[in-house]
């Protein structure tokens, strides 16, 4: 996996401008510390930072058709189907340098223009230059995987995997206005698809191409859900989700560096675990490697209804059913405060915390032992595992399912601030547009349409800040993280499957969990859902306390600015917890979310309009 930037602009000749370019490229270096290149012209420049997965010694980028360049190429992704498009290309006449999936997305994109993406079986965001029409492609997947954005400047657009590449651009201003400070405190847990949370800066939605000419930008969608009636029978709607969920997990094992699974216990990764063992056995192959999380004193730790159960049972019992080689990464919670600033420097934006910076240290320890790792992700959102989907009052709710009920930051916001912003006015608008954007069956009422909604409320306002937080993360060690279940082929089927085959008898993921029962033991596939491990740890509470405490007596401390200062030493005084961006149960969430803006509005020099 890769980083990818460059700066597009009809005014300047960007061949005078390699030290800028070269210093957004190496903003990225994290995502790709085995190469870097950059390729300048007059109007266009595009840089490339590498992490080197397939075709090792190949593959170098930018990546131009020889020997007058058509099109020039930076690339961030994987195709799990370019074997046979290489097949098809070169069929086709097409003659190729490399043995590298980034060859066969240029020579795509010469054969079939716009219409390319359409083929692709994979995890992308990329940018592409026409150099004929000097045109800007901007591509990213139809499931959002890899992240992509872009600001409009004056005179053309800068772009990058991640914000920090924009704004190593004098061009660009980190700036929060109205919109921004609804997206930070009113939707963290239901982002706006295409905002970038700074003021000017876009995300290529998923499933689209940005296309930018001299006089007009515009995007197009390549990729949306279709709905229609689903006339499987039990039997093969099962056949097929296991079909279908083993062609990903084998195409996702395509890699020429060491690959592992990441392994909680739950019957998702458990799934992508054992399908993996089996693909390699049938190959010939190894034992799977497997990682998974835990904390000191997790065993110590009641249960609550966000985590059910302990992992470790879970992970022991399915690792020994599968035989995988384990490792359980056990995080004290001094590391997490050490790693926090790195996590913020790797989401550019105030995250989740000791969440992320635990997953931080995870994915840090995996990499010391692999380059690419396979994860459950997505398989909620799909098979409609999450508590919501399972709530008749959330259900009926006329908010997003898993805000109701729920306190955001934004109770937090200065009286003046609330008054511009209207967090309440912005989370109905966005959840009103959400609506208007669910493809819809004719005939559909009830129970049935509500769940179709939800179902794609899930998979375009649910899923995305989960796919950036697991990106963002593991690119920040160097480590390609997989999702075998947001494979497109995957996710268009289970879109149609009704409610009654994908939670049989009431039982949360019932679908998936019949289609794979027997590659797993019964405990592993019955387990109640249990979300991801929050630390126990009484230092980290009390290391952010003091924290809290220490913005309170600062009089410039940023964060009140936006924040009622009197609000937070009221609830510090009385013991309460500060609401928090997440919607799992976590009672220093928000104080977590507090303290990474106060951090996050200096860090990146944040101006406020």
């Amino acid at each position: 996996m890769c980083g990818i930037t460059g700066w597009v602009d009809w005014a300047t000749d960007l061949r005078t401008r390699e030290q800028t370019v070269r210093a957004m490229t190496e903003t990225l270096a994290c995502r790709g510390p085995d190469a870097d290149g950059v390729w300048l012209s007059k109007y266009a420049a595009l840089g490339h930072r590498r992490l080197s997965v397939i075709d090792l010694d190949g593959g170098v980028q930018p990546l131009r058709d020889l020997p007058l360049p058509r099109a020039v190429l930076s690339y961030n992704g994987e195709l799990y189907n370019y074997r046979e498009l290489r097949a098809e290309l070169r069929s086709l006449g097409h003659e190729f340098r490399t043995a590298s999936d980034t060859e066969v997305v240029l020579r795509a994109h010469l054969q079939w223009g716009e219409q390319a993406p359409r083929r692709f079986n994979g995890i992308f965001a990329y940018a592409l230059w026409d150099t004929r029409r000097e045109e800007l492609l901007l591509v990213r997947d139809r499931l959002g995987i890899k992240p992509l954005y872009w600001h409009a400047h004056h005179s053309g657009v800068l772009f990058g995997s991640e914000p920090k590449a924009v704004l190593a651009n004098p061009l660009f201003r980190a700036e929060l206005d109205a919109e921004g400070i609804a997206e930070l405190f009113a939707l963290p847990a239901a982002p706006t698809a295409g905002h970038g949370l700074f003021r000017g800066l876009h995300e290529v939605r998923p499933g689209t191409v940005v296309t930018v000419g001299r006089s007009v930008t515009r995007q197009s969608s390549y990729w949306a859900l279709e709905s229609h009636a689903h006339t499987d029978d039990p039997a093969t709607t099962r056949e097929t989700v296991r079909a279908l969920l083993a062609d990903s997990v084998e195409r996702q094992l395509l890699s020429d560096v060491p690959l592992c699974t990441l392994l909680s216990g739950g019957v998702d990764s458990s799934a992508i675990t054992a399908l993996a063992a089996g693909a390699r056995e049938r190959a010939g192959q190894g034992k799977v490697t497997s990682f998974s999380v835990d904390f000191p004193g997790s065993e110590e730790r009641t249960p609550d209804a966000w985590r059910t159960t302990l992992d470790a049972p879970y992970v022991q019992a399915a690792a020994e059913h599968i035989g995988t080689r384990h490792t359980s990464v056990v995080v004290p919670d001094d590391d997490m405060l050490d790693a926090r600033d790195a996590v913020l420097r790797a989401r550019d934006r105030p995250g989740w915390g000791e969440m992320d910076a635990s997953l931080h240290l995870l994915f840090r320890e995996v990499r010391r032992h692999s380059t690419v790792a396979l994860s459950g992700e997505a398989a909620d959102e799909i098979f409609g595992g999450y508590p919501y989907f399972h709530d008749p009052v959330a259900l009926a709710a006329d908010t997003f399912p898993w805000l109701h009920g729920r306190t955001t930051p934004a109770a937090l916001l200065r009286p003046e601030v609330r008054a511009e912003v209207r967090p309440d006015e912005y989370t109905a608008e966005a959840y009103r547009r959400s609506l208007a954007e669910v493809p819809r069956l004719d005939g559909e009422t009830g129970s049935d349409r509500r769940l179709r909604e939800v179902f794609h409320l899930a998979l375009t306002r649910w899923l995305p800040p989960l796919l950036d937080r697991v990106d963002r993360v593991s690119m920040s060690v160097g480590l390609e993280v997989r999702v075998p279940f947001c494979d497109h082929r995957l996710v268009e089927y289970l879109w149609n499957v009704p409610w009654d085959l994908k939670s049989p008898g009431g039982r949360s993921k019932g679908l998936l969990r019949d289609a794979v029962r027997d590659l797993l033991p019964p405990q592993v596939t019955d387990r109640p859902k249990s979300g991801y491990p929050s630390t126990p740890a009484v230092r980290y509470s009390e290391v952010l306390t003091a924290r809290a405490h220490e913005l309170l007596a600062d009089p410039q401390a940023p964060v009140f600015d936006l924040v009622d200062r009197d609000v937070v030493r009221r609830a510090l005084a009385e013991g309460r917890p500060l609401p928090s961006p997440r919607t799992a149960p976590n009672p220093i969430g928000g104080l977590d979310h507090l303290i990474q803006v106060d951090e996050w509005l200096r860090a990146y020099r944040v101006g406020l309009r």
